[in-house]
C-alpha cells in the first residue's frame, strides 16, 4: 500500500511538472512580437553554409541565397567545404553568379573531431560580417529571409533564432508526421525564448554577433561534441552575457528543408540531437529535461502497474494522456497560427501515440551517443 501511494504521488508530480512546462511554452508564444520592416539596420552579414557531400541540394540552396533582397554589398555567402568526396565544390564554382560568394575548405587538421562546428568556426574566422548567420546546404529560403531575420538583431540583442519547416510530400504520411513533430520542436523553442528561458533552436536559421561569439569563446568547450553549434551557443550567450535572445516570429523568415527519407535516418538524427542534452552547462536545465523524460517513461510504466499494483494507475494514465494531448494541442495550435499552416495538425492523434515511444527510445539512445551523420560514424 505504501509503495502504491508513493508511486502514485511521484507520477502525479511528474504530470503536474510537465503541464507546467507546456503551459510556460504557451505563455511564451504570446510574448513574441513581430518587428516592422522599417526597423532594419543594414549591418554587414556573413552567411555561413557548411556542407559535406550535398551535390543534390546545393543548386537550390545557392539560387535562393543569391536572390535575397538584402543589399548585395551588405552580405557575403561563405560555403565551407567539410571534406566532401563528391563534386559539391565544383557545383558551386560553376553555378555561382554573384561576386559576394566564396568557397573555402576546412584544413584536415583543423579541430578534426568537431565535425560541423569546425566548419562553422573556420567560416567565422574567414568572415567579414559583424553578424554571423548560419544555415544548412539542404535549405531553401524566401527572398526576404535574410532581411526579415536581421531585423531582430539590435544593439541589445546578440542571438536570434528563426523558424525552420520541413517541406514534405503530403502523399507520404511519414513526411506529415515528421513535419508536425519538427514544427513542435520549433514552436517549443520559440515559446521558451518568449519567456526568456532559451533551450532549443536550429542551426539552419540562426544569427548572432561575431564579437559576442568571440566573447564567450565560441565552441571552445564543445569541440568534442558533434552537435550543439546552435542551442549550446545560445544558452551560453544567455547565461554569460547581458545580451537578449530573440525568436523571429515571421513567416517570411522560415527556412525550408527536407524531412528524413527513412525511419533509420530519422532515428539517427534524433539520437544525435538527444546526445548533447546531458552536456548542457546549466545543470538545472539538465534536471528539468530529466524530469520531462521521466514523465514520458512513467506513461508505459503506469500501464504495467495497472496489472501489478492497482487499477488506480489506469485512472492516472488516462488523466496524464488527456492533459498531455490537450495542452500540447493548444501549444501547437497557437504556434501554427503564428508561423505555419494549420493543415500540419492533421496527423496529431497518431503523432501523440507515437510521440511517447519515440521520446523514450531517442532519449535512451542519445545517452550512448553513437550515431551516423553525413556518412560519418560519430561517438558523441
Amino acid at each position: 500500500m505504501m509503495i502504491e501511494t508513493i508511486t502514485l504521488t511521484l507520477f502525479s508530480l511528474l504530470v503536474i511538472y510537465y503541464i507546467y512546462f507546456i503551459s510556460n511554452i504557451y505563455r511564451g508564444l504570446g510574448k513574441l512580437k513581430k518587428i516592422d520592416d522599417d526597423k532594419i539596420i543594414y549591418e554587414f552579414v556573413s552567411v555561413i553554409v557548411p556542407f559535406r557531400n550535398e551535390k543534390e541540394n546545393l543548386l537550390k540552396n545557392l539560387k535562393s541565397l543569391e536572390e535575397q533582397t538584402y543589399p548585395r554589398d551588405k552580405y557575403e555567402i561563405i560555403y565551407v567545404n567539410d571534406s566532401s568526396t563528391d563534386n559539391s565544390v565544383e557545383i558551386i564554382e560553376v553555378n555561382k553568379r554573384n561576386d559576394n560568394i566564396k568557397i573555402i575548405s576546412v584544413p584536415e587538421k583543423f579541430s578534426p573531431n568537431a565535425h560541423k562546428k569546425r566548419a562553422i568556426r573556420y567560416g567565422i574566422e574567414n568572415a567579414k560580417g559583424e553578424i554571423i548567420v548560419t544555415t544548412d546546404a539542404d535549405c531553401t529560403f524566401n527572398q526576404d529571409w535574410l532581411s526579415t531575420l536581421i531585423k531582430y538583431v539590435d544593439d541589445k540583442t546578440a542571438f536570434v533564432s528563426g523558424p525552420v519547416e520541413f517541406e514534405v510530400d503530403n502523399r507520404k504520411y511519414f513526411d506529415k508526421l515528421q513535419k508536425l513533430e519538427f514544427a513542435g520542436l520549433v514552436i517549443s523553442g520559440a515559446g521558451l525564448i518568449g519567456i526568456n528561458r532559451p533551450v532549443i533552436c536550429n542551426a539552419a536559421n540562426i544569427a548572432y554577433r561575431k564579437k559576442v561569439f568571440e566573447q564567450v569563446n565560441g565552441f571552445d568547450d564543445q569541440l568534442k561534441l558533434s552537435s550543439g553549434d546552435d542551442e549550446m551557443l545560445m544558452q551560453k550567450i544567455w547565461k554569460e552575457t547581458d545580451y537578449r535572445i530573440k525568436f523571429c516570429p515571421d513567416k517570411k523568415a522560415i527556412v525550408k528543408t527536407a524531412p528524413n527519407k527513412t525511419l533509420k535516418q530519422f532515428y539517427q538524427q534524433r539520437k544525435r540531437w538527444a546526445s548533447k542534452g546531458l552536456f548542457y552547462a546549466d545543470k538545472l536545465l539538465i534536471l528539468k529535461l530529466i524530469l520531462i523524460f521521466l514523465f514520458y517513461l512513467s506513461l508505459p510504466m503506469q500501464l504495467v502497474l495497472v496489472i501489478v499494483l492497482s487499477a488506480k494507475f489506469l485512472i492516472l494514465l488516462l488523466v496524464s494522456l488527456s492533459l498531455k494531448a490537450i495542452f500540447e494541442y493548444l501549444v501547437l495550435q497557437k504556434g501554427t497560427d503564428l508561423l505555419f499552416n494549420k493543415k500540419l495538425l492533421s496527423p496529431f492523434i497518431i503523432a501523440e501515440i507515437l510521440h511517447i515511444p519515440y521520446i523514450i527510445i531517442s532519449g535512451i539512445s542519445g545517452i550512448f551517443g553513437n550515431f551516423t551523420w553525413k556518412e560519418r560514424k560519430v561517438s558523441r
